[in-house]
């Protein structure tokens, strides 16, 4: 059988594929008369894995936007993007590979792509740093935004962090003043901005390549300004309440884009992106040209003045009248 990470509330299905894999191999051997029962088993796994998927809580929409297989930026740029040519370091201090970018083309069109990009093996873990960025990262990520406002090409992100790095050596060199930067350039940039959450969106580490026009999140992604064990650990000193934190935090996509937090929510294929990277890179790349074709249609003063009504508008409330 070819090993897969399986998730705690996958287990029913997880126990028919092994089955399935088991007949499978019997009718490898010759024993063909067992096609049938094979075709019942896949029909009834595919049935009860688009059920499980259809009910998940909020935990559990966590558990998979952190799946070790899930898409990544540089997974999603193969499927979406054509001509990358990745562009490293922030002419400050060092490159930082928990930010990938670079200059590619969208359906012909030329645009500036970027990311926080997470290790697959051990080893790219810990090259990227768990995908959570230092402050050169994210000051890749401004002069990689005002390379193209310069040349007038539309800023594509993705979102995928717990968070940025809490290190001393982040913090001395400037970790929040380059966070704090980054939304105040982004807020005024004069280039469209399209942003997508892919797996985590992590507080103001996912925030600072997030200011953008247009808001997008995979339909099994997370964005909140803190982990579910990070609030159970601060509201009732007890991280393993993770599951009730995350019912109350509304971090999930379908949520937030009744809170008005985002636009738009891009299909997964059942079972999650991990299953099927090429029908989820093409509803993405399919998402991504509607807006950029939208957008094109904006003169660039109005697209700023409305990316900062959008954030002005967050979380405003009115109080009822005595």
């Amino acid at each position: 059988m070819v090993y897969r990470h399986w998730l705690p509330f996958e287990k029913p299905v997880e126990e028919l594929e092994k089955r399935i894999e088991e007949l499978r191999s019997y009718s490898a051997e010759g024993a063909s008369r067992y096609s049938e029962d094979i075709a019942k088993l896949d029909k009834k796994a595919k049935n009860l894995l688009r059920d499980i998927y259809s009910k998940l809580t909020p935990w559990q929409v966590t558990q998979v936007a952190r799946h070790p297989d899930r898409p990544y930026t540089m997974d999603y740029i193969q499927y979406v993007f054509e001509d990358f040519v990745e562009l490293h370091g922030d002419r400050l201090f060092r490159d930082d590979p928990a930010i990938a970018g670079g200059l590619a083309r969208l359906d012909g069109d030329p645009v500036v792509v970027i990311g926080h990009q997470k290790g697959r093996t051990t080893k790219e873990k810990v090259v990227r740093n768990f995908g959570m960025p230092n402050p050169e990262g994210y000051r890749k990520a401004l002069r990689l935004m005002e390379l193209a406002e310069r040349f007038s090409r539309p800023v594509i992100t993705f979102i995928d962090t717990p968070g940025a790095y809490p290190g001393v050596g982040a913090e001395e060199r400037g970790q929040s003043e380059a966070i704090a930067r980054n939304l105040m350039r982004m807020s005024s940039l004069r280039a469209p901005i399209i942003s997508t959450v892919i797996g985590e969106g992590g507080s103001g580490g996912a925030l600072a390549i997030g200011v953008s026009d247009r808001i997008m999140m995979m339909e099994f992604s997370t964005y909140a300004v803190i982990s579910p064990e990070g609030c159970a650990a601060i509201l009732w000193k007890d991280g393993t309440k993770a599951d009730i934190a995350s019912r109350a935090m509304k971090l999930d996509a379908s949520e937030l884009l009744k809170l008005g937090v985002i636009d738009k929510i891009v299909k997964e294929p059942v079972g999650g992106a991990h299953r099927d990277l090429e029908t989820a890179g093409k509803n993405l790349k399919n998402a991504l040209i509607s807006y950029m074709k939208e957008l094109k249609d904006y003169p660039i003063g109005s697209i700023v003045e409305a990316r900062y009504q959008k954030f002005r508008a967050m979380g405003r409330f009115t109080e009822p009248k005595k």
